[in-house]
């Protein structure tokens, strides 16, 4: 029997109230923005909102709770927008939608920060079941400009090693949710893979928690999934809302790990999915991969859910909460 834990990739969107008083109060301090500091009352309305959307999943139900991401305007090259030795420069599209980010150009070594330890050390507070988010590796190499190192490979290491030292000091969390999209989006070239996949595990291996690599915006490449089993991660995420068959042919090919995360619910679009037709998915998913005993399923949002208004995003919280709650799917 395969157990279903209720999670999401993180990167939430700012309740109605937060995106309205941080709009009003970023145009009074955009100098000290521009600067890298945050006034006290952004910090402040920041700290409020972690809290509703802490709250908001444990009153839900989901099994791993996260702390939101909602300081990450850059959605996964925060961690490099907010550290020293990185300038942001020019608006550059994030990935192929109407989002954009600035374009985080590192100039000096990448050191320890600290910043998503901080926030993680804030939502511990308020759950016990606690869920941390970072960009994968790749993904965050692929994501920013490299003034520094001056070799792609080296770039990819020192990116993997600074995100190991983040990971490092993060208070106890479950499960650390590893987001890498570039994957799919811009994939590795031959020898490139093999590289991603020792990043990824560079990482992983910094965590005392279960690892999942989610992956989305459709299906990875054959070389790129066989690669990405040999990392140390505990579960790899597939977006079976943007692609289906090809994520199929990878589990039924190249195998899976014992875990897998399934994006069931569509993190870009407001239709509503029902707990019922959530769980018919797992089932089908299961159906259609006859070789793979997969021990834990994690249900989720196939993307990051910024994309969505609030009150959606907090229906289909609350749908997938419902639909691993009933323990009823067999392998």
């Amino acid at each position: 029997m395969t157990e279903l834990v209720a999670a999401s990739p993180g990167l939430f969107p700012l309740p109605d109230w937060a995106k309205d008083d941080l709009s009003d109060l970023k145009g009074h301090q955009k100098h000290d923005l521009i600067s890298g500091n945050e006034g006290d009352d952004i910090v402040a309305t920041y700290d409020e909102a972690r809290a509703e959307v802490v709250d908001l999943q444990t009153e839900a139900g989901l099994d791993l709770v996260g702390e939101g991401q909602l300081r990450w305007d850059d959605m996964l090259a925060h961690p490099l927008a907010v550290h020293d030795n990185v300038e942001t420069r020019g608006i550059v599209r994030y990935y192929d939608n109407n989002n954009f980010y600035r374009d985080p150009v590192v100039t000096g070594d990448l050191t320890f920060d600290g910043d998503v330890a901080a926030e993680l050390e804030a939502a511990a507070e308020r759950t016990d079941s606690l869920q941390a988010v970072l960009p994968g590796p790749y993904s965050l190499a692929d994501l920013a400009t490299d003034e520094h190192y001056g070799d792609e490979a080296e770039f990819l290491d020192a990116v993997a090693d600074f995100l190991a030292d983040e990971a490092d000091a993060f208070p106890d969390v479950e499960t650390l949710f590893l987001l890498e999209p570039s994957l799919v989006e811009n994939p590795p070239e031959d020898g490139e893979d093999e590289r991603a996949s020792e990043a990824i595990d560079a990482v992983a291996s910094a965590v005392d928690a279960d690892v999942v690599a989610h992956t989305y915006w459709g299906a990875l490449d054959e070389k790129v999934y066989a690669h990405l089993l040999d990392a140390d991660v505990d579960a790899v995420g597939f977006d079976f809302v943007n692609e289906q068959e090809d994520n199929l042919y990878n589990i039924n090919e190249y195998g899976a790990t014992d875990d897998v995360a399934l994006g069931l619910v569509n993190g870009q679009n407001t239709l509503q999915e029902e707990p019922d037709a959530i769980r018919e998915r797992v089932e089908w998913v299961q159906e259609q991969t006859p070789g793979a005993e997969f021990d834990r399923a994690y249900l989720t949002v196939n993307t990051e859910s910024f994309y969505l208004p609030y009150a959606e995003f907090e229906r289909k919280l609350a749908a997938l909460a419902e639909a691993a709650s009933t323990q009823e799917v067999t392998a």
